[in-house]
């Protein structure tokens, strides 16, 4: 049986876990919150309470990746509010331990804001180009991580990340003035990030870089207003002055390479 290490149970790690059960993979997660490791143990993840800083890393990390040949790492930058933090660094001090583990390979969880907000077309092939701390962050960490000779690493870049529980019209809906109306969404959702997670371990499919975007990009206008009427919820209005920002992820390598059918694919 093959065991996985998740760095990060959290919205899209739980789940992931749960679904490695099912597939018949042993599984070990850690988490930053005590409430959480009961949750974990009851599922029959092996629990563990790790909290990576940008000085050093508490918990027993050692013993969260021996045996592991997989690791996930679905740790997101906290960049926003008083409690932000370099990233870089974090991942910078989990790396000695990744090395001296048996960990062979990482999956890394990244996001297309790498790409900025030009408006184009993007592919895996694209200039990175971010806009935002957070994306700039995430591009040094995709590099450390893939630059290291002693494993494999793939990165799976997500678009904005949706479930059935978690929807950006609940937040937008009613709202006045919201900008770029015609440039297109970038969304996948919690089904299919799972889907494409388990193919790429079906498939050993590593040293490699996909996009993971639901291949529907209608304008945000059209989409969250069709969407808020759905649900019956007011629907935002757009401010039209300001010129169209807005990428197109293409996300051709995962129907390619992988050979992945979307489950959600209209959201």
């Amino acid at each position: 049986m093959t065991q996985i290490s998740i760095l990060g149970c959290g919205w899209l790690g739980l789940p992931l876990a749960k679904a490695l059960l099912k597939n018949g993979f042993s599984v070990k997660g850690s988490t930053t919150s005590v409430d959480k490791l009961l949750v974990l143990k009851n599922l029959g993840v092996q629990e563990f309470q790790i909290e990576l800083s940008e000085t050093k890393s508490q918990g027993e990390v050692d013993s969260f990746l021996e045996n592991s040949k997989i690791l996930i790492i679905d740790i997101p930058p906290k960049l926003r509010g008083i409690s932000k933090e370099n990233f870089v660094s974090k991942i910078k001090n989990l790396i000695p331990f990744i090395e001296k583990s048996a960990v062979e390979n990482v999956l890394f969880i990244s996001s297309t804001s790498v790409y900025g907000e030009d408006n184009l077309a993007v592919t895996e092939e694209t200039k990175l180009n971010p806009d935002t701390e957070s994306g700039k962050q995430l591009v040094q960490t995709e590099c450390l991580l893939q630059n290291n000779p002693k494993f494999k690493t793939t990165i799976l870049r997500f678009g904005g990340l949706i479930g059935d529980d978690r929807h950006p019209i609940h937040f937008l809906a009613g709202k006045t003035n919201l900008e770029n109306p015609n440039a297109p969404i970038n969304l996948i959702h919690q089904d299919d990030c799972i889907g494409i997670i388990l193919e790429i371990l079906r498939q050993n499919s590593w040293n490699e870089t996909f996009n993971a975007v639901t291949p529907y990009h209608p304008s945000r206008k059209e989409y969250y207003t069709q969407k808020a009427i759905d649900l019956n919820l007011v629907p935002p209005t757009f401010n039209y002055e300001n010129p169209i920002l807005g990428k197109t992820i293409l996300n051709t390598k995962v129907e390619t390479i992988l050979g992945y059918t979307f489950t959600k694919p209209n959201l």
